[in-house]
């Protein structure tokens, strides 16, 4: 088959790979018909995590089945399902939970698995012709019978769009609610939208990226353009000077200012600055334990220098972390199949399989423009 490998910092390409194959009577193999490149891949990309050469990228995926294992019951051939980013079993402690992402069987120990991503277990990724799938009836999302039409709302539902409605499940977002995003990158947007479908009354979304805000106010949000550095400004004046009832962090430790300069902490001291006194807070933008090219000594510790005095003054309330996509995926694919929620709006290209290095290069250059890049392995 043909997948797309990780050779270096800033070195992707597309090459001759064996065919995945049934390894454990538990799996399934999808050939892979749309698979998304996610902001969480240039953290690879860019050299900024230990993910080994050779690793097949791609962790937003959907495809059809075209082989089961003999003790699969669910899922058949030929079932066109969609995959959460993060593998889970089904039956350890935290899965049981609803904790998919914190899966204690997947990836031997550590917590969490994953697939093409690094320290997240030896699972290649979908930007690839096919994919294994483990734990496949647990795994698998299977589609209703629009999912051809709908193919590029359904693949949102491996990742983004979960994410971005965690965020907002973190933040405890309610109907009549301000809510404040900061990243009107594609998780930003989708916890924007998100926070309208839980019938927030305001959004704002923050950003310094023009195009990218244009789509925020296609869904109806206030942009804030913080190019000037005014955004914290411009949210207290919105809210008449209280802040936001909620905040959204949505975009992580690689958080550029306005002068271009890479500052870890700024997104989660400006929600410090613009959520309200007993506010709350959800974080699902990537920070990681340790970051070798981080731009301070305390972000290469995976440390950031964090207001905590005004975040205990005003009695603010944080959530963090992966979002387990198995407890939201459901129930966003039903709002998908009726109509009521078309997360494709975020899509800014469609590219065959082996032009994903182009693909990387202009989505890593946040060219004007690139927002969400799906690849088509087989056109």
């Amino acid at each position: 088959m043909r997948a797309l490998v990780y050779n270096g910092p800033r070195d992707v390409s597309v090459v001759d790979r064996p065919d995945p194959k049934i390894e454990k009577q538990t799996d399934v193999i999808v050939r892979i018909t749309t698979t998304n490149i996610c902001g969480s891949d240039l953290h690879m990309y860019e050299g900024r995590t230990t993910v080994e050469k050779g690793k097949v990228f791609g962790h937003e995926n959907l495809g059809e089945v075209i082989e089961v294992g003999s003790c699969v019951e669910r899922v058949k051939v030929g079932d066109r399902v969609c995959l959460p980013f993060n593998i889970g079993c089904g039956f350890c402690e935290n899965c049981e939970r609803g904790f998919s992402a914190a899966c204690l069987t997947a990836n031997p120990g550590n917590v969490g698995a994953a697939y093409g991503y690094a320290e997240m277990g030896p699972y290649d990724g979908g930007q690839a012709e096919y994919l294994r799938v483990p734990f496949a009836d647990y795994n698998c999302l299977v589609l209703p019978e629009d999912a051809q039409e709908k193919e590029n709302d359904y693949v949102m539902l491996s990742d983004i769009f979960p994410t971005g409605y965690h965020a907002t499940e973190l933040a405890g977002v309610q109907p009549g609610e301000s809510v404040v995003v900061y990243g009107a990158g594609p998780v930003g947007l989708m916890a924007a939208y998100s926070a309208m479908i839980r019938g927030a009354h305001q959004v704002m979304v923050v950003d310094s990226q023009k195009d990218r805000l244009a789509l925020a106010e296609k869904i109806g949000a206030i942009a804030i353009d913080d190019t000037e550095n005014r955004g914290v400004e411009q949210v207290l004046e919105l809210t008449k000077g209280k802040g936001a009832d909620r905040g959204c962090e949505c975009v992580g430790y690689q958080c550029f200012n306005c002068a271009g300069h890479e500052v870890p902490n700024l997104t989660m001291n400006n929600l410090v600055k613009t959520v309200k006194a007993t506010g709350s807070i959800g974080c699902v933008g990537v920070f990681m334990p340790q970051d070798p090219g981080g731009a301070d000594e305390l972000a290469r510790k995976g440390q950031i220098a964090f207001d905590f005095g005004e975040f205990w003054t005003k009695g603010l309330q944080l959530g963090t972390g992966q979002a387990s996509v198995k407890k939201y995926n459901r129930y966003l694919m039903n709002l998908i199949h009726a109509g009521k929620a078309k997360p494709s709006f975020i899509v800014s290209h469609e590219l065959p399989l082996e032009q994903a290095p182009d693909g990387y290069r202009n989505f890593d250059a946040r060219k004007d423009g690139w927002t969400k890049v799906l690849l088509k392995p087989g056109k």
